[in-house]
C-alpha cells in the first residue's frame, strides 16, 4: 500500500455539518488507507472542537481564513499524501479506492472528486455538471470537490496561499496540466445556493471568479462572500 494519507479539513462552526463528513471517511480508516485527521479550526464557538475530539482528530488553533488554515493544517500533518477536503462534502462510497489507485499510480498529478449537491431537482445537476465540466476543460476545480495532493507536489508549487478566499483556484492554476478528475463524487452542501437561489448563487460565483482573475483583493472578495453565505465549509 502506498504511504498512509493525511486528511485535512478546516472549519468554522461546522459542528452540523462535520459528523456525516467524517462518517464517510471512515472505510479509509478502516483500510488502513488514512493516517491522520487533522482539523484545522479558525475560532469555532459552536461543538466542532468536541466533534474533532471524539473522531481522534488533531487539532489546529488559528486566524479564520481558509486558505491559512489550510496551510497550517499542511504544515502540522505528517503524511507525504494530503486530501485536503471541506467539512461540508461528502465523499461517495468507494472513493478509498479511487485514491489508492491514484497514489499507486504515481501519475505525478494531483486528484480530485467529480461534484455532486446533495440537492434534487434539474438546477443541482445543471450546476455540478457545469463544475465537472470546467474542471475538465480549464483545470479549475474548487475545493469542495477536495484535492488529493503528495506533498512534493504542493511544495513545488508553492504550497497552500494565505488567501481568505479562492486558495482552491490558486493552486488549481499553479497545478496546471497536473490535475486528474478520480472515478468517485464529493457530495457537497447546497445550503448557499438554496437559500440565494441556484441561477443567483452561481452567477455570484462566476463573478466573484472573474474579479479574482482580474486581481481583486481576496480579502474584499471573502468579505462579500460571508455576508451572502448562510455557512462558509
Amino acid at each position: 500500500m502506498p504511504a498512509p494519507l493525511s486528511v485535512i479539513i478546516p472549519t468554522l462552526n461546522a459542528a452540523p455539518l462535520l459528523p456525516e463528513t467524517l462518517a464517510a471517511l471512515m472505510e479509509g480508516v478502516a483500510s488502513g488507507l488514512i493516517r491522520e485527521l487533522v482539523i484545522s479550526d479558525g475560532g469555532s464557538v459552536d461543538g466542532t472542537l468536541e466533534v474533532a475530539d471524539e473522531a481522534g482528530a488533531r487539532v489546529v488553533k488559528g486566524e479564520a481564513g481558509r486558505g491559512l488554515q489550510l496551510a497550517a493544517g499542511v504544515e502540522t500533518a505528517k503524511g507525504s499524501w494530503l486530501l485536503l477536503l471541506h467539512a461540508d462534502t461528502r465523499l461517495s462510497q468507494g472513493w478509498s479506492d479511487a485514491v489508492l489507485a491514484h497514489m499507486a499510480a504515481s501519475s505525478g498529478k494531483a486528484g480530485y472528486f467529480r461534484l455532486a449537491f446533495r440537492s434534487r431537482g434539474v438546477s443541482p445537476g445543471l450546476v455540478a455538471g457545469w463544475a465537472n465540466l470546467r474542471s475538465r476543460l480549464f483545470g479549475l476545480p474548487y475545493g469542495d470537490q477536495g484535492l488529493l495532493i503528495h506533498r512534493d507536489l504542493l511544495e513545488q508549487v508553492g504550497g497552500v496561499p494565505p488567501l481568505d478566499l479562492m486558495e482552491d483556484v490558486a493552486i488549481a492554476r499553479a497545478l496546471k496540466g497536473r490535475l486528474q478528475m478520480l472515478p468517485a463524487t464529493a457530495n457537497t452542501s447546497a445550503a448557499r445556493y438554496e437559500a440565494e437561489g441556484w441561477f443567483a448563487r452561481g452567477t455570484r460565483n462566476l463573478w466573484t471568479l472573474a474579479r479574482y482573475l482580474m486581481g481583486a483583493d481576496p480579502k474584499r472578495l471573502a468579505q462579500g462572500y460571508e455576508r451572502s453565505s448562510p455557512s462558509r465549509n
